[in-house]
């Protein structure tokens, strides 16, 4: 059985891929016009049209674009005056950027455990964590999901605190109707190749502060003073997006809630299919206040699936279907380790959990293959390691 990665470039043996772009629309024009027109640097129509239309999709008033997710994580807390001395709580279960971009402030990060059901911030453990140092709170949207805004964001003003959404992930998620990125005083996005939207590298940063946004497009273009050339009165960063980036941007754009709808639909088939899984299997839930953007579609095993995680990524993998761990907790990697702290949720869900292939050119033939294998050994693992399993799903 040959299955063809359409617009990935690549025939493979059952080959299921963890994610891929769709760049079947605007993207080549766009391109095209900026090799046609010169502007192929950090000057050019697109770059300004991009932070305009994202800026308008999120419901912000401000847009500013970056290179890449980690430096708009970056530039915010910079623009924020974060600096040494300084503690910013961030959740225990992230990708190691969050916690990266503290640092690069001088600051520390402090970590805070996860709620079980949407793998985001637990908001009740805030409290706990705040010291006379603390100066903000970095939620993120992990996988799509958005965090407790309300309740994150009424603890921040009891304590002077900011909030800045890690929204990576979740491009076009909805909190009580709100579209991420809109939810606090700041929110950064990436447009990496396997996010919701891309632009290769890329990064945004949405606000409504004029003052912050002013201050986020100095700090990004190396702290040049907009009314007076080369003159540069505080230290900056070249954190630009090209022009190339972001016609990509612009046509990803266009297309955003076409790729969001089949998103909800593949999500909705993984449902279906995986929920005679329900005993070994926790599913991906969406709380009644929020729309999940499934970035990825991302199981946890449960106590009563006896067997190893990574056993079971390897036997998918054998069939062709590409999967990735949830991420390490940040206190077990060795920039950050602390064998003293526990985060019982964050590891619970980094050791159990895994993530499976979805992305906009994914078929509703390939999620009935993988949820068939994933259920397949689910039986077979289980027999292996001494349990009793009866295979609901797979051959």
């Amino acid at each position: 059985m040959v299955r063809s990665m359409k617009g990935c470039g690549m025939t493979r043996k059952k080959s299921i891929a963890m994610a891929c772009p769709v760049l079947d629309g605007n993207e080549k024009k766009y391109v095209l016009e900026c090799l046609d027109s010169g502007w192929i640097s950090s000057i050019g129509r697109f770059v300004e049209l991009f932070e305009r239309e994202f800026a308008r999709y999120c419901g912000s008033n401000h847009a500013v674009s970056c290179s890449n997710g980690t430096s708009a994580l970056h530039l915010a807390l910079a623009a924020l005056d974060v600096g040494p001395e300084d503690e910013v709580i961030v959740p225990a279960l992230t990708y190691v950027a969050t916690a990266n971009a503290v640092r690069y402030c001088g600051a520390k990060p402090v970590f805070v455990d996860s709620e079980p059901r949407t793998m985001t911030l637990d908001p009740q453990l805030l409290e706990g964590c705040i010291t006379r140092r603390t100066r903000g709170i970095i939620p993120v949207h992990l996988f799509g999901h958005p965090a407790d805004m309300d309740s994150i964001n009424s603890v921040a003003r009891r304590h002077g605190l900011f909030v800045v959404e890690d929204a990576a992930e979740a491009h076009g998620a909805l909190y009580r109707g709100r579209k991420a990125g809109s939810l606090a005083d700041a929110a950064t996005f990436s447009f990496y190749g396997n996010k919701i939207i891309t632009t290769g590298e890329g990064g945004m940063i949405t606000t409504s502060s004029a003052e912050l946004s002013e201050r986020m497009t100095i700090l990004r273009g190396q702290g040049v003073d907009p009314q007076r050339r080369y003159w540069f009165p505080v230290i900056g960063y070249n954190y630009r997006m090209t022009n190339i980036a972001a016609a990509i941007g612009v046509a990803q754009l266009e297309r955003i809630d076409r790729f969001l709808e089949l998103r909800l639909r593949l999500a909705a088939a993984y449902h279906a299919r995986l929920s005679p899984l329900g005993e070994f299997l926790q599913l991906p839930s969406e709380q009644p206040w929020a729309r999940h953007a499934y970035w990825s579609y991302t199981v946890i095993l449960r106590d009563a699936a006896c067997f190893d995680r990574d056993e079971l990524m390897d036997r998918l993998g054998r069939d062709g279907i590409e999967t990735r761990p949830v991420f390490y907790p940040m206190h077990t990697l060795p920039p950050y380790f602390d064998n003293h702290a526990r985060f019982p949720v964050a590891e619970n869900l980094g050791s159990r959990g895994i993530s499976l292939p979805m992305h906009a050119l994914l078929a509703e033939e390939d999620v009935t293959y993988v949820a068939d294998r994933l259920g397949y050994w689910c039986g077979q693992l289980t027999a292996l390691s001494g349990g009793t399993f009866v295979a609901l799903t797979g051959r």
